[in-house]
C-alpha cells in the first residue's frame, strides 16, 4: 500500500491568515500601550485600572496557553 503525501495547502493558508491577523492585533496593542492606552496621568481612575486588568487577564490566559504556564502547565 502506497501512502500519498497529504495536501495541507488549505491548512497552511488558514494558518498564515490567522497568524497575519494575530500579528496585526499585536501591533495595534503595542501601539496602544506605547500611548498609555490613550490616557494621561491626570485622567487615570479606577475604571482605567479595571479595564487594564481585564486586558491583562485575557492576555495572561493566552500566554499561559501558548507557553504552557499557569493552569496550562504540563
Amino acid at each position: 500500500m502506497t501512502r500519498r503525501a497529504t495536501d495541507n495547502s488549505k491548512a497552511l493558508d488558514a494558518f498564515i491568515a490567522a497568524k497575519t491577523e494575530i500579528d496585526a492585533m499585536l501591533e495595534r496593542l503595542a501601539a496602544l500601550s506605547a500611548n498609555h492606552f490613550e490616557t494621561s496621568p491626570d485622567e487615570i481612575n479606577w475604571g482605567h485600572v479595571g479595564t487594564l486588568n481585564h486586558y491583562r487577564a485575557k492576555l495572561r490566559e493566552i500566554t499561559d496557553m501558548a507557553f504552557h504556564e499557569g493552569e496550562h502547565a504540563e
